[in-house]
């Protein structure tokens, strides 16, 4: 996944609304939106049909956690475990704190490639930084607006920027008219101010391909560049009462064309 938003404790009524598209090579299969797990808690997400681990996941007591990967020299590493498996290892507890816990406590950062998290509920939201020589940082972020892309929350991103920017007034919308807004933010294709245009390496080292230059449309919110974009969105909205499931609308494809559904029936 390369953009998540998450609201936290600023829109009246709902502590929790999270935003997210989920940016992958075209060829990669995966489905957009399934149950994960049936019980103990009930947790839905989408699914890689690869590595069989989710980018996203939510489950019925309202914690979200999703994830961005982190870009590394080379390239993924193959021979380490797949990040899909942990946000579904953290949407297994009932609180973020539980569940950030316990990924401190029990998870090897060494045996994943690196990944940044957030991981929400209805009372607060954690940024996770999870890189093999670091460790896992942990940080509490507080009531507002936060936006992660494939790049550290904080740093310097003209993607986050402009989605920030966006976003000014959201949660004082009525709720339909903030849905509609998000949904529109997650279809955008505008590249935003400050993005460099692509450039290819100097001096490719000898006897190596050199890299492809990074187009500047996977700067946009709803990317497409060939053979890689924008694969599938999801709306999530939690209300204040701890008795109801989270609200889900979900676009099967690039939310530029795929309409956005309700998935509410995925709770049983």
């Amino acid at each position: 996944m390369c953009l998540l938003i998450v609201l936290s404790e600023v829109c009246p009524g709902y502590p929790l609304v999270v935003a997210a598209n989920r940016d992958e090579r075209t060829e990669r299969p995966a489905v957009s939106m399934t149950v994960l797990q049936d019980r103990g808690p009930r947790i839905l997400g989408g699914r890689d049909e690869l590595a069989g681990g989710t980018w996203l996941a939510v489950n019925e007591h309202g914690l979200v956690a999703g994830l961005t990967n982190r870009p590394v020299s080379g390239g993924r590493d193959e021979s380490k475990r797949s990040r899909g498996e942990l946000p579904l290892r953290l949407a297994r507890w009932r609180a973020a704190d539980e569940a950030v816990d316990d990924l401190v406590a029990n998870v090897d950062p060494g045996r994943y490639n690196p990944c940044w998290f957030l991981v929400a509920d209805r009372r607060t939201v954690y940024y996770v930084d999870l890189a093999p020589e670091e460790g896992p940082p942990v940080r509490e972020l507080g009531p507002g607006i936060h936006a992660l892309e494939n790049r550290p929350l904080g740093g310097p991103s003209p993607k986050v920027d402009y989605v920030t920017s966006r976003l000014e007034g959201v949660a004082d919308l009525d709720p339909a008219f903030r849905r509609a807004r998000l949904e529109t933010l997650l279809a955008d294709h505008t590249v935003p101010p400050g993005v460099e245009p692509p450039t290819a390496p100097e001096d490719p080292v000898e006897g190596e391909e050199a890299p492809a230059p990074i187009p500047v449309a996977v700067h946009a919110c709803c990317v497409h560049t060939d053979g890689y974009g924008t694969r599938s969105s999801l709306l999530i909205e939690v209300e204040a009462a701890p008795a109801a499931p989270p609200a889900l609308r979900s676009a099967d494809g690039p939310p530029c064309t795929a309409p956005f559904v309700d998935v509410d029936e995925l709770w049983g």
